[in-house]
């Protein structure tokens, strides 16, 4: 059975609170309630794929001291910007 788009955003808001560890679920969490829903297709797809990476290896691209895998960057910029926003408005 082919799951639905709207089945799609719900796992993928899930998984994005359900990290496995606080921090991570504080970044990916509020970033994929907030846009998820507009991203495309293959925007979805790059999504998942950095949902399958391990928590450790997130963090450390988002706060910088390791480069993003190729083809990562452009994304994991975005959520990285929202979360230094969040957390400069102190939410």
């Amino acid at each position: 059975m082919h799951e639905t788009a709207e089945a799609r955003l719900k796992r993928m808001k899930m998984r994005s609170w359900r990290r496995g560890t606080k921090e991570m679920d504080l970044v990916l969490g509020p970033w994929a309630d907030a846009h998820l829903a507009g991203l495309s297709e293959a925007e979805l797809d790059e999504y998942e794929v950095l949902l399958a990476e391990n928590d450790q290896d997130l963090m450390s691209w988002i706060l910088g001291p390791t480069p993003a895998p190729v083809g990562m960057g452009p994304l994991l910029g975005r959520i990285t910007a929202f979360a230094r926003d969040r957390l400069a408005k102190g939410r």
